[in-house]
């Protein structure tokens, strides 16, 4: 197999749901280190660990390897339900919200998995401060101001069109 064929067997599996499969696929593969350190077959590797409750090895691939934006929302996913389950395990018992956010608090996602950039409410922070900019100039943006607007902070124009609702009723209800 070529490294773009394994890499594409790997995301298949992956797709198709059967980890036993992909790890079956995983272990027949040669110990050779351009196929190993590919990302589609670290991806699989971390997910295969995840499934086994092997989650030292999760955190090792996802710690020690840079991972493509693409592919940082499912490394996450896996990471902070890798931490839930850690956590729930020593306590007995499942974790509330208060729980799963002392758990994020205490174990942040590594740089290989994150932009680094906080958001809050699905929005990030470079969103919101291009919103409050443009909020301070012209708290009642046109369609074509919001379709723009949407499009600089990767909002849907929904999105943008309820900022300004919200924030000029919250700056009503403020006054």
């Amino acid at each position: 197999f070529t490294e773009e064929q394994v890499a594409c067997v790997c995301e298949v599996l992956q797709h198709s749901g059967n980890i036993e499969r992909l790890a079956r696929f995983l272990w027949s593969l040669p110990s050779c280190e351009q196929i190993q350190k590919n990302e589609s077959v670290l991806k699989a590797r971390a997910i295969v660990t995840f499934q086994r409750g092997h989650f030292k090895e999760l955190y090792n691939i996802v710690e020690n390897n840079h991972f493509s934006p693409h592919n940082h929302a499912k490394l996450q996913s896996l990471w902070l339900k890798a931490h839930y389950a850690e956590a729930e395990r020593s306590r007995g018992r499942p974790l509330g919200a208060v729980g799963k956010y002392r758990v994020r608090r205490k174990h942040p996602l590594p740089r290989t998995i994150w932009d680094g950039e906080e958001t809050s409410y699905c929005f990030r922070e470079r969103s919101r401060q291009i919103l409050r900019t443009w909020y301070s100039a012209n708290p009642y943006p046109s369609p074509r101001d919001k379709k723009q607007l949407a499009e600089w902070t990767g909002l849907t124009t929904i999105q943008v069109s309820n900022w300004f609702k919200n924030r000029r009723q919250r700056d009503r209800a403020a006054e």
